[in-house]
This record gives structure tokens, C-alpha cells and sequence, in this order.
């Protein structure tokens, strides 16, 4: 089987129908060919494939060619010497139609075309199935992003309404535990309707800030607020924040400090300074015993 396929392969069959083989190479052929069927079968599609490409690229003879024949066909006959009267006249015999095409060519034919067309049939159904379900690939892509999407902005919003909701507690529990202290920042005189709201935790050490009561102006850009604790009449630097900077938390979260007793804040340069700017004090308050 494998050496009926090579052989088929090696391209000598197409020869052996043009008949460029010589009488050696055409008997090895027709060994084959009896040998192995697929062979045999293999020659009978060259020969039918070559048949129809001189059907379809045959040329018509140009107007006048049949006379021109007939004409030198009339003046060979002239020239011919006449035959003996004595001589009797040979029979003609009746002239035997061949068929152009062996017998069941046009229903091969027939059957090689309704195959072509199915196979073009079944190429077009195909690119369109593969077509539709790229398209529909790519909106279930669209789809799957989307509810990540959703589901991301879902997971935010339980995230924001449970810190929300855990901050808001934490303020609710600070009247009941006497560690918290609760500091009110007024203005000064640079900015008197200033106000702001510090959480102090003593033992603890924690210091919050409120962002839900605010009421400082807003800083630009190259300037930021810095708190101050002020501890036995030094001040400590309890780190920066900006005007409504950070809108995911009522409560913003400073420096630690044991021990203070007042708070205030300054407009400093963004990232703040080591000592305050005292001219640039914006809001003050000191803390209750």
C-alpha cells in the first residue's frame, strides 16, 4: 500500500499518460498498475483530469480551414496517376464510429462537479459557523469583563460600606470609653471659620482626624496641612493630609503620640517641615482633662 502511494507520488504516472516514457519505463508502469489497484485508479483520473483540460481549452478552427483542406485534398487527386480500368475496384468498408470519451466519462464527470460543489457548499457553511462564533466569542468576552467589572465595583462598594460603617461605630463607641478624647480645632486669626475635628486615643496612642468635619480651605498643590501635638510646650509632628483628599474613609489615620496637650495644624510645603510655620497656623484646640 505504502509503495503504491510513493510511486504515485513520484510524479512518473503523469509522464506515462503524456507518453514521455520509454518502452522499459511504460512496462514498469503497467507492472504496476497491475500490481496495485490505486495505481491503476490513479492513472485513470490523470488521463480523465487531462481529457477535460483539452475539453475546456480546446480552440475552434478559424472560418475557411474546411475549404482550404478540401482544396488540397481535390488537387492531390488530380495529381494522382488513374488506375486501371482492369483493376477491380477495392470495396469500400463502412466506416467505425470510435466514441470520443470511454463509456460512463460523462457520468464520472457529473459526479466529480456535484462533489466540487458540495465541497464549495461545505467551505462556505464552515467560514460562516467560524465566523459566528468568533463573533459570538468575543461579546462573551465582552460579557465576562463587564461582570468582572461589576463585580470589582460591587466588591468596592461592600468594601467602602463596611469601613464606612466600622468607622462610623468607632465614633459611636467614644462618648462610653473615657480613653477617647475628642478635640475641637477653632481657626485663628488667619482663617476664623476654620474648624476641625481631632480624635486621640490616650492609651492607645492612636490620633484620627475627620474628614466628614473638615472645614479648612483646600490646599494647592505645593502645600499641604501638617498636625501638630503640642507636648509639655514642644510640637510633634503628627503627619500631612489634604482638604477631602481621601474620600473612601470618614476617618484619617495620624502618627501615634502618648501624650499631648493640644493639637494644632499649619499650611506647610507639600510634605510638610520639621518645625511649624507659627505664622501660617490655621486651626488650634486643647485637649480636656
Amino acid at each position: 500500500m505504502e509503495e503504491g502511494k510513493a510511486y504515485i507520488e513520484s510524479g512518473i504516472l503523469e509522464l506515462y499518460v503524456l507518453g514521455e516514457l520509454n518502452e522499459q519505463e511504460q512496462y514498469e508502469v503497467e507492472a504496476m498498475a497491475a500490481q496495485y489497484p490505486e495505481v491503476k485508479q490513479e492513472i485513470s483520473a490523470i488521463e480523465l483530469a487531462m481529457e477535460e483540460y483539452a475539453i475546456q481549452h480546446s480552440v475552434q478552427p478559424s472560418i475557411g480551414l474546411e475549404n482550404k483542406i478540401l482544396e488540397r485534398i481535390e488537387a492531390a487527386t488530380v495529381a494522382t496517376p488513374k488506375v486501371s480500368e482492369n483493376l477491380t475496384p477495392a470495396t469500400p468498408q463502412e466506416a467505425k464510429v470510435l466514441p470520443l470519451y470511454p463509456e460512463g466519462y460523462e457520468s464520472k464527470l457529473k459526479t466529480l462537479r456535484i462533489a466540487l460543489i458540495a465541497c464549495a457548499v461545505l467551505l462556505i457553511v464552515a467560514g460562516i459557523a467560524l465566523y459566528s462564533a468568533h463573533t459570538e466569542l468575543d461579546i462573551a468576552k465582552d460579557q465576562i469583563i463587564a461582570l468582572n467589572q461589576d463585580k470589582q465595583k460591587f466588591a468596592n462598594t461592600v468594601n467602602y460600606m463596611k469601613e464606612t460603617n466600622q468607622e462610623l461605630q468607632t465614633i459611636a463607641d467614644m462618648p462610653n470609653d473615657p480613653d477617647w478624647k475628642i478635640v475641637k480645632l477653632a481657626g485663628t486669626k488667619m482663617a476664623p471659620q476654620a474648624k476641625m475635628m481631632v480624635y486621640w486615643h490616650t492609651s492607645g496612642r492612636h490620633v484620627m482626624v475627620d474628614n466628614s468635619k473638615m472645614g479648612l480651605p483646600k490646599n494647592d498643590q505645593a502645600h499641604q496641612y501638617q498636625l501638630w501635638a503640642l507636648v509639655n510646650g514642644k510640637p510633634v509632628d503628627l503627619g500631612v493630609f489634604d482638604v477631602k483628599a481621601d474620600t473612601t474613609h470618614i476617618l484619617l489615620k495620624m502618627k501615634e503620640i502618648g501624650s499631648a496637650q493640644a493639637f494644632a495644624v499649619t499650611l506647610e510645603k507639600r510634605g510638610g517641615v520639621a518645625s511649624p510655620t507659627m505664622d501660617q497656623m490655621i486651626v488650634m484646640g486643647g485637649v480636656s482633662i
